[in-house]
């Protein structure tokens, strides 16, 4: 399988996934999910203390799926670190041979569960990727020269569902110019508003990866409405997951369903599991993948 730089420039349709580094210095499940995912998905994001939550290092959840033969994409915050340990540890990654970067600002400290620590936001998603563009010229963000420079392929966030959209588009644009090539979106259950945003983004020579989320019950999808910004569950899926019998079979149909109406107009799907990585197969053998 193709990494993921290589598959989209070369026109591949390419599959990235997920994992969440474990709250523990225990990283045997995250060995093991990243088994489950060798070979299925081009590469695999690496959250940072996604939502706030305090959690093992993401550049080292990211070493260690390289150990294992996963592509990671390396997750990189602004909330919790200066210029000054965003850039160290950005040239930290780049030592360790991850080659690949999502840029994000990160959720606020009041929704994890350390509200007390002081968030740092020193620079914003937007900031931090002109940054990894100057690492990969050979230059810190003051213009001093590096002992050998990085060349990352710099990804960003897309929010679609976000209003309003002329907002969100001209994040996109700021971001696609300070040296972004690839945007992951938020989760996305109305393909349709998606499409007309890739139309007018790959006239400017973007990469965009669909987010697809899987609903594994109805409670979890009514998280998604009150809980993720930009992200909604319109009410016909909401009431195919309340009628499941089985909701977790449901909600694999529904992710492959989206992949599919997807397929037709995006570079590639960004699939979240939730931590159920066994059934990826399964959501790329109904869609077709």
């Amino acid at each position: 399988m193709k990494g993921l730089k290589e598959a989209l420039e070369s026109g591949e349709f390419v599959v990235t996934s997920e994992v969440s580094p474990p709250k523990g210095a225990d990283v045997s499940s995250l060995r093991e999910r990243a088994r489950l995912l060798k070979g299925k998905a081009h590469a695999v994001n690496v959250t940072d203390n996604q939502r706030a939550m305090m959690r093992l290092s993401s550049l080292v959840a990211a070493q260690i799926l390289l150990q294992e033969g996963v592509e990671p994409v390396y997750q990189l915050t602004c909330r919790d670190r200066n210029r000054l340990a965003l850039q160290s540890d950005l040239l930290g990654a780049w030592a360790m041979g991850i080659h690949n970067v999502l840029a994000l600002t990160g959720d606020h400290v009041t929704q994890g569960d350390h509200q007390e620590a002081k968030p740092v936001f020193d620079l914003d998603a937007t900031q931090l990727v002109k940054v990894v563009a100057t690492l990969n010229e050979g230059k810190d963000m003051k213009g001093a020269l590096l002992k050998g420079k990085t060349d990352f392929f710099i990804g960003a966030a897309l929010n679609p569902g976000a209003d309003p959209w002329e907002v969100q588009f001209l994040s996109f644009q700021k971001k696609l110019d300070g040296g972004a090539r690839f945007f992951q979106t938020q989760g996305i259950f109305d393909p349709s508003r998606l499409k007309v945003f890739v139309e007018e983004a790959r006239k400017q020579g973007a990469f965009v990866i669909g987010g697809v989320m899987l609903l594994k019950s109805p409670k979890m999808a009514r998280f998604v409405n009150e809980k993720i910004a930009g992200a909604s569950v319109p009410p016909a899926i909401m009431e195919e997951m309340e009628k499941a019998n089985d909701p977790i079979h449901k909600g694999v149909e529904i992710a492959a369903r989206i992949v599919k109406e997807m397929k037709g107009f995006v570079q590639g799907v960004h699939i979240m599991t939730m931590d159920r990585e066994d059934l990826l197969p399964a959501i790329l053998e109904k869609a077709g993948l």
